[in-house]
């Protein structure tokens, strides 16, 4: 399995619960969830009757064979994301990590591509690349006249990733197939956001007919799906429905960013000495209508911020002992934006320093005013 998506933030991944990093690649860091482990037993578990058929005599060590193939196959859908995130790094889209998974591989890529042709260059060289192992694989097992436990991983290693190829470009979001139908629609309606809507449908309806496969499949015998491969369509079902659903929203999100305007939102900043008492500097604000308060240095340069739940949660009667900046938030670099911020672009600002409000600033440094998260949710809510 594989999925791209577009997260906050910059290159550097923090540390993840659940996830060892292994390495990195072209800068990016790639990790390895603790769930991995459960799928590479289960596939050891499926391929080991293979090898004890194929290769009789190795007892307890067939398992660890089996658990071998396991590891080579991801190694391989590591490669598989490896080529999306190298073409992603080509365009000069950001990519936070690669993550091996449950179900496959992630390339957590920061930025949407800027036209139809990356979208499609980004999410196609993933499944080629998957389709170029397997004829890969495949070519060694033809030439290769070695032992039965060797042929035997080579033929399955090419059949297993011809399969993720040839699955991944199913047409339905979040599988590069989606990836693909999006780029399509986009470049025939011009309309992003049509193209993620239909290629998340498409993704139900990918998951829909993943689930009914197993019966169809043993439709024209005698015989039942094996409950296995039942229990299996039915997660990698679930993965996809909660794929394109997540698809779906972030369109209808994505649709109504155009209306977000940082320069439209932005409340009125006081200025106060970070040595005001809190109670005096609400007082002022109540008094000229400010929506906020920055608190500003002797030279009138702001330092910090003070949001609304740092005063709800100091109590009246020790707000006239309190200085202002001793509630205020330090202005970090992030914390600063520009006016003229706008839909996606103000978004992802916002992302990369998670805050309750933020400094709004004109291009030549002049403090505008402040925006704050809660006046941007409510104008998501209303358009």
């Amino acid at each position: 399995m594989d999925n791209q998506r577009g997260p906050r933030g910059r290159d550097h991944a923090p540390p993840r619960f659940g996830a060892m990093k292994i390495g990195r690649i072209s800068g990016v860091p790639i990790y390895v969830n603790i769930s991995w482990v459960l799928v590479a037993l289960l596939i050891a578990y499926i391929f080991r009757p293979w090898i004890e058929q194929e290769v009789p005599g190795l007892g307890r060590w067939s398992f660890a064979a089996a658990f071998g193939f396991a590891v080579l196959l991801y190694a391989s859908v590591l490669v598989h994301e490896i080529a999306h995130v190298l073409v992603a790094r080509r365009f000069g889209l950001p990519v936070r990590a690669i993550t091996l998974q449950f179900l496959g591989g992630l390339s957590e890529i920061e930025k949407e591509p800027e036209t139809p042709w990356r979208e499609f260059a980004v999410a196609v060289v993933g499944p080629l690349t998957s389709l170029a192992l397997g004829g890969g694989f495949g070519a060694l097992f033809m030439v290769t006249a070695g032992p039965p436990l060797l042929e035997l991983t080579l033929i399955q290693l090419a059949w297993a990733n011809l399969l993720v190829g040839v699955f991944n470009l199913l047409p339905g979001l979040p599988l590069d197939g989606g990836r693909l139908l999006r780029a399509g629609v986009w470049a025939v309606s011009r309309r992003p956001h049509l193209g993620t809507a239909v290629a998340g449908w498409a993704g139900r309806l990918v998951a829909a007919l993943v689930i009914l496969f197993p019966w169809v499949f043993y439709a024209g015998t005698a015989g039942r799906p094996d409950p296995l491969y039942i229990i299996w369509s039915i997660i990698l079902a679930m993965f996809l429905w909660a794929g394109s659903t997540q698809a779906l929203m972030s369109a209808r999100i994505r649709g109504k960013l155009p209306a977000l305007q940082a320069r439209a939102l932005a409340r009125r900043g006081m200025p106060v000495p970070p040595e005001l008492p809190l109670s005096e500097a609400i007082r002022r604000a109540q008094e000229l209508h400010a929506g906020s308060l920055v608190v500003v240095d002797g030279q009138g340069r702001p330092t910090g911020l003070v949001s609304e739940a740092a005063v709800l949660a100091t109590p009246e009667h020790r707000r006239p002992w309190i200085p202002i900046g001793d509630v205020a938030r330090k202005l970090e670099p992030g914390l600063v934006l520009s006016v003229d911020l706008r839909g996606e672009d103000l978004v992802r600002a916002m992302s990369g320093m998670p805050a309750t409000e933020y400094l709004l600033v004109e291009p030549d440094g002049q403090v505008y005013g402040v925006l704050a998260t809660a006046d941007v949710d409510a104008a998501l809510a209303r358009a």
